[in-house]
C-alpha cells in the first residue's frame, strides 16, 4: 500500500496542536534525528540513507559532529 505525503504530516499535526506545541514541524524531527544518528557513531553516508539525503553537504549540515566525540573515537 502506498502511502500519501501527508499521511504522516496530518497526524504530526494534531498530536502538537493536541498538547499545545506551536512552533515543531516534522523537519525539525528530521534534523534532530540526523544530528542523534552522527553522536550514535553512524557515517554520513548511513545517516543519509536514512534520512533520505541527497548530498553529503546537506548531511554535514544537520548531523552536527562534537570535537570530544571525534577525540573519543581517535583513541
Amino acid at each position: 500500500m502506498e502511502q500519501r505525503p501527508d499521511s504522516i504530516l496530518q497526524p504530526f499535526e494534531r498530536v502538537c496542536k493536541a498538547s499545545g506545541i506551536t512552533g515543531l514541524t516534522f523537519h525539525h524531527l528530521r534534523h534532530e534525528a540526523a544530528s542523534r544518528l552522527g553522536e550514535c557513531g553512524f557515517s554520513a553516508l548511513e545517516v543519509a540513507a536514512i534520512t533520505g539525503h541527497k548530498t553529503m553537504q546537506i548531511v554535514k549540515q544537520y548531523a552536527h559532529l562534537r570535537a570530544e566525540d571525534l577525540v573519543g573515537r581517535m583513541g
